[in-house]
């Protein structure tokens, strides 16, 4: 079975919605308060969208024009999992460095 790969703005926004709920703008800042980079809007609401297709996060139903996005139970077992990946990679790469 093939696995999903998705970028590493896709890979922010899940840890982002992994706290709380929040519409794009609050995952923009986010994003850009924690990792030091600014995504553009279309590259935001592109991967909000293969995101939200792939079934690892949800729109919440709102009164406000800011559409609220969730992280769901399979984007939360997707990002643990991509996690465990990048931690075994580093491992790799830091005792093929000699750092450990």
């Amino acid at each position: 079975m093939k696995k999903d790969r998705f970028s590493e703005p896709s890979l922010f926004i899940l840890i982002s919605l992994a706290e709380k709920d929040c519409h794009g703008y609050a995952i923009m800042e986010d994003i850009e308060k924690n990792y030091s980079i600014k995504l553009g809007a279309g590259t935001l609401y592109g991967a909000i969208t293969r995101l939200e297709k792939a079934g690892y996060i949800q729109v919440l139903e709102s009164d406000d024009r800011k559409k609220p996005y969730r992280l769901t139970d399979a984007g939360r077992e997707y990002l643990s999992n991509q996690i465990k990946d990048i931690q075994a990679i580093t491992t790799l790469g830091a005792k093929r460095l000699g750092l450990i």
